[in-house]
């Protein structure tokens, strides 16, 4: 009589978790079996391969046994065979499985949402399957977003730990280049209104789920390259054994069909022909793993050859929330005529610069905020003028911007500039501060500064990236007085100062001129055009629905340092390919001493001499061979799962440790494994 299962408390959890592995397993197992089609083996010609060799043994064995003729060491073989291509399938499947895993936490953000969408009457309630392309949609406290989109009006605190796995809430306000927010995420304080930007099944989540979800994933440039090296390694070697049959014949050699077929498997690349789906599969679970939606599996790879890395400094090297942390005036100018000033041209400056410096007047100096003169225009700022403030109908004028910018604005105005105005911007951007100047229609009157924090860990990181031959550059708006203190305490190689959207633009396109490959990270809608010009292009995902489109990575966990943990899993990726690929190809080396004697050692017994392993029998050895040859895929694939370690080091000393550790490694272990599973075999059956 079966126990009674458990109806609660620890033993039904145990029993339920029994049950979740067992499924898991057996999907796997299946998984792994429904690959033998050959419909998925011909994406694996090597593997096709060992497949039809495997059917030509079994039937050699059939026949053998039909006949009762000893069939003992041909079956075996085929068994061996069989397992070779299991292993390899059940490679890919495991790593698929991981990638699988991942879906599943994020399908559990996805639930039966409703939105309430603005419509000419008003509002009406509909489920969020319902939302499209350019849907206005209301927001309130407590409810979750129903679509991926972009917050058009107010500002909210929003719970993304059900997409990025972040804890802490993160700010979306309208009209700045955090107004990105994602579908199935928790509004905690605030009412918004959302433009939606994606159609069912097109947001950022839907993405995710379906690339880790997919049975199929696309090749990247090096990998179709080394598949095309293991094909015509493989045709050729199917050349050779071929000819053998007629060269024998002549000579008057009788070759057993058998070992011909185990000399072809042992000679064609099977190991890293097998862990090469589950290496590059590997690499794509690694970049979701870390939150960054790629687009393509081109992209992760093409990260890790990247040997230039464009960064802003505001919220990539820095931390970004740049505050007003003194009002310094010219000669001639009180301070309260600055701050007057500073006040009027900030009223609807909605940056966190524009802010603070209102917070800072109100603070330190008792400034209340005025209401917004009826008679006034708002002059925005925009990246190609770097100035904002204010226009009254009278003529009257209250300006702040970036150094250069007002100056040249003075200069058009006809306004001097103050004797002392070069050093106080000086004073401020010596220790990494940001000046920010500030005029009105009949004179400079003074300097904001603005302070900013390099993150901790960032020279480290930068340090590392030029170990593995990546160039940092740091490009920025401020001047470079301030750029380049900012640019010697970050570690960055160089520095690009006063930059404008299109200066982006034009700096990728002459390094890919040179021959360079780039990677750039942004958020904004202006960072498009240079995000979609780089190599490798990383886009917040709080970030604009332009910066989205334009890169060929989103990231949800909108952390700008992430492209140099992408970098660091690219070349994980390859040195993983070139490590496991160099391991493989040595592995031949021990399998033709056991193999090639074997199959001609009584035929030519010149040959014997090749017999450095002295095996037990010609049999042993072609069985010693195949088993190794068939575990060695299994014993790799932790490896090929989580990949070679990346140690800061150049190119060469790289190669050479491949070649000593994987190269050296690759010769030795074979002749110790097959000569190890002789002497098993021997004593077994004996």
């Amino acid at each position: 009589m079966a126990p009674p299962l458990p109806r609660g408390g620890l033993g039904r959890v145990l029993f339920e978790h029994g049950v979740t592995k067992m499924r898991n397993y057996l999907s796997l197992q299946i998984k792994t079996w429904q690959k033998l089609s050959p419909m998925q083996l011909i994406h694996s010609p090597v593997m096709l391969v060992v497949f039809i060799c495997t059917l030509i043994t079994a039937g050699l064995t059939l026949h053998l046994a039909l006949n009762q003729l000893p069939y003992f060491f041909q079956g075996a073989c085929a068994l061996i065979l069989l397992f070779t291509v299991w292993f390899a399938n059940f490679a890919e499947a495991l790593a698929e499985a991981h990638g699988k895993g991942q879906a599943a936490s994020l399908r559990s953000a996805r639930r039966d949402l409703r939105a309430w969408r603005l419509i000419a009457t008003g509002e009406e309630d509909v489920p969020a399957s319902a939302l499209r392309r350019g849907d206005r949609v209301r927001v309130i406290e407590g409810a979750y977003i129903p679509a991926d989109g972009e917050i058009t009006q107010g500002v909210a605190t929003i719970n993304e730990s059900a997409v990025t796995g972040e804890s802490a809430p993160v700010l979306r306000e309208a009209d700045s280049d955090h107004c990105g927010v994602i579908g199935g995420t928790k509004v905690l304080s605030g009412n918004v209104m959302v433009t939606v930007t994606a159609d069912p099944g097109q947001s950022f989540l839907d993405r995710m789920i379906g690339l880790v979800e997919s049975a199929t994933r696309q090749k990247t440039p090096n990998e179709i390259a080394l598949n095309i090296l293991l094909v015509a390694m493989t045709i050729v070697f199917i050349i050779v054994v071929v000819t053998l049959i007629p060269m024998a014949k002549f000579m008057g050699i009788d070759l057993d069909i058998t070992m011909l077929i185990a000399l072809l498997v042992c000679l064609i690349p099977t190991t890293i022909s097998g862990l090469l789906p589950a290496i590059g599969i590997a690499g794509m679970n690694r970049a979701l793993a870390a939150n960054v939606m790629a687009k393509s599996g081109k992209a992760v790879e093409l990260a890790g050859d990247i040997d230039t890395l464009l960064l802003d400094k505001t919220g990539t090297i820095t931390y970004g929330d740049r505050q007003a942390t003194a009002f310094l005036p010219v000669h001639g100018i009180s301070i309260q005529q600055l701050i007057e000033a500073a006040v009027l041209a900030s009223l609807q400056d909605n940056t966190p610069e524009g802010k603070s410096v209102l917070k800072l007047a109100q603070i330190q100096h008792g400034v209340q905020q005025p209401t917004f003169p009826s008679d006034a225009t708002w002059i925005p700022f925009s990246a190609e003028t770097r100035l904002s403030g204010l226009h009254f109908a009278d003529g009257q004028r209250y300006i702040k911007g970036a150094s250069s910018a007002v100056q040249s604005w003075a200069q058009q105005q006809h306004l001097p500039l103050p004797n002392n105005l070069e050093a106080l911007l000086h004073q401020v951007a010596k220790p990494g501060g940001t000046p920010l100047v500030v005029a009105n229609h009949q004179a400079i009157l003074g300097v904001i500064e603005l302070s900013d924090v390099i993150k901790p860990g960032v020279t480290e990181r930068f340090a590392r990236l030029r170990a593995l031959g990546v160039r940092t550059i740091m490009i920025t708006g401020d001047n470079r007085v301030t750029a380049g203190t900012i640019a010697a305490e970050a570690g960055v190689d160089d520095f690009i100062a006063e930059a404008k959207p299109e200066d982006k633009l034009a700096f990728i396109r002459q390094q890919q001129a040179e021959g360079r490959l780039v990677a750039m990270v942004g958020d904004g809608t202006n960072d498009a055009p240079a995000l979609a010009q780089a190599d490798v292009g990383m886009a917040m995902n709080s970030g604009t629905e332009a910066a989205r489109e334009a890169g060929n990575m989103v990231d949800l966990d909108s952390d700008p340092t992430k492209l140099l943990s992408m970098i660091e899993i690219g070349k994980q990726l390859l040195i993983t390919r070139g490590a496991l690929t160099t391991f493989s190809l040595a592995n031949d080396v021990a399998k033709y001493f056991a193999i090639v004697p074997a199959v001609f050692a009584s035929a030519l017994p010149g040959i014997a001499a090749l017999d450095i392993l002295q095996l037990n029998s010609p049999q042993s050895a072609v069985l010693s061979a195949l088993i190794f040859n068939a575990a060695i895929i299994p014993a790799l694939i932790p490896l090929a799962l989580t990949g070679v370690k990346v140690k800061p080091m150049s190119a060469e000393k790289l190669l050479r440790n491949n070649m000593l550790i994987y190269g050296l490694g690759g010769v030795i272990a074979p002749f110790i494994g097959i000569k190890g599973i002789d002497l098993l075999l021997t004593i077994i059956l004996s």
